[in-house]
């Protein structure tokens, strides 16, 4: 569990970047690209959900304004701010198996934040049981370090949210062992980034 320093470091931070957070809800997200695998059903041991496959592939529909919002320019420039960086980041975002994937290619390595869509909230907690169970060592985040929603981390750098009929599975597992100016481990900067993006999630919905 983290120490109450961490915990209202992050819920700063998550209220300092806020205000941008209207523009994100309807802000033009990066397309598609490429499709990835679903990493709550994947029988082997658990990844991060990236590879590339055919885009006519790709699943029916697309991700909700909700999900884009971990790959679109606002989440770039908290992202940004937080790593004192002097220009956004470059991504890359699929959608596949009701997964919407934004791997952001950072100096330290490639940093994945990926949002799993259910049908309805009782679908989304199986899935996010199920992932938890995939995790090595995933542990609950509790008290008030999970903004009032299920949660587990792992000390390798991957932190999970759930919220409603959605899973945020922040992944920092192939940074670099210190991240940022503040030289961060990757599991306090996934958590970090996902409590900017459920700040803005709160906010509009």
């Amino acid at each position: 569990m983290r120490n109450p320093k961490q915990v209202m470091g992050a819920l700063a931070l998550a209220s300092l970047l806020l205000s941008g957070c209207a523009a994100a809800a309807g802000a033009p997200a990066t397309e598609p690209q490429s499709q990835s695998p679903d990493p709550t059903t994947a029988s082997a041991a658990p990844v991060s959900p990236r590879g590339t496959a055919s885009a006519s592939a790709a699943a029916a529909g697309g991700p909700s304004d909700a999900s884009k919002m971990v790959c679109n320019d606002e989440t770039k420039g908290d992202i940004s701010k937080i790593l004192a960086l002097k220009a956004a980041p470059r991504t890359d975002s699929s959608w596949a198996h009701s997964t919407y994937t934004c791997t952001y290619h950072l100096a330290e390595g490639p940093f994945v934040v990926s949002v799993k869509e259910s049908a309805d909230p009782s679908s989304a907690r199986k899935h996010f049981d199920t992932l938890q169970a995939k995790l090595p060592g995933a542990a609950p985040i509790r008290g008030l370090a999970n903004l009032g929603f299920p949660a587990y981390q792992t000390t390798d750098g991957s932190v999970v949210f759930l919220k409603d009929n959605s899973i945020l599975y922040v992944d920092a597992t192939d940074l670099a062992p210190a991240v940022g100016p503040e030289r961060a481990a990757p599991t306090d900067f996934a958590y970090q980034v996902s409590t900017t993006i459920l700040a803005c999630w709160t906010e509009h919905h």
